[in-house]
């Protein structure tokens, strides 16, 4: 959604035409974002201070995705996960069941088990030193490391920003360790949403603003792939990589232009 749907908290031009054009025609889609920081109740809240109504089947977050994934891995009875993010990241992991350790809950002589089992990264802008000193010490102990995303920006009405990939590097430097990602461009969160829409990778389209993560995604999940040019990358990047979107538009209003002309 960041660089596609809108900046920051301002929407780009043509929002509301798209998505009225989507329900004109009966498309279903997903909103698939990479960002973990807000759960799906603040992006249905979001979209509908810019006049457009979601339905929550319609949102998949890497935050969402992260938890159904772990929860297909790891017993939520069992393990005990330390979340360097916001309610994005942590809520999808409650709701499964799991035990969240808090700031300095580490494995001791005294309670070997009380430190994390998982350390969960995603996207936080309440970050301290004391959140990362304990995400070190979890996973110098031992614990898995899982990344909602690797995005190492993200677009915002003031322009490019660090992502959570400037996090994961972080610890990357601390640790040596190198994070699981959940996210695009791993095929993980696309056949999630896949399967949310019951569709096939050959009947269903990405819309994305990144090449390194929506597009290369779709390229892994043998999807086709739209890239608009309202976000991170540039037409001129597509010649520096060995893949390519299927289409590159303008923005949301060329996008909406091309549906309209497709048959009722």
């Amino acid at each position: 959604m960041d660089g596609v749907l809108w900046h920051g908290d301002r929407a780009i031009a043509g929002l509301s035409e798209f998505f009225q054009t989507l329900r004109k025609k009966s498309l279903p889609f997903v909103l698939a974002t990479n960002n973990a920081s807000h759960t799906h109740e603040q992006y249905i809240d979001k979209l509908a201070s810019m006049g457009i109504t979601i339905k929550p089947e319609e949102i998949l977050t890497s935050g969402m995705a992260t938890a159904s994934y772990l929860s297909q891995h790891y017993p939520p009875a069992e393990t005990r996960i330390f979340v360097l993010g916001e309610a994005g990241a942590s809520q999808p992991l409650k709701e499964k069941g799991y035990t969240l350790t808090d700031v300095y809950q580490l494995n001791t002589k005294e309670l070997p088990n009380a430190g994390a089992d998982i350390v969960v990264c995603g996207k936080d802008e309440t970050i301290t030193w004391d959140k990362l000193s304990t995400a070190t010490l979890n996973l110098q102990a031992g614990a898995k490391f899982i990344a909602t995303n690797g995005d190492t920006s993200l677009p915002t009405e003031r322009g490019l920003i660090q992502g959570n990939g400037a996090i994961l590097a972080a610890l990357h430097a601390a640790t040596g360790k190198t994070a699981t990602v959940i996210g695009k461009p791993e095929p993980i969160m696309y056949q999630q949403a896949l399967a949310i829409l019951g569709s096939t990778p050959e009947t269903t389209i990405a819309i994305g603003d990144r090449l390194d993560t929506d597009i290369l995604g779709a390229v892994r999940t043998n999807m086709r792939s739209l890239m608009v040019l309202t976000g991170a990358s540039k037409r001129e990047d597509i010649a520096l990589l060995d893949y390519e979107p299927t289409w590159v538009m303008d923005d949301l209003i060329a996008v909406t232009k091309a549906l309209k002309k497709l048959p009722a």
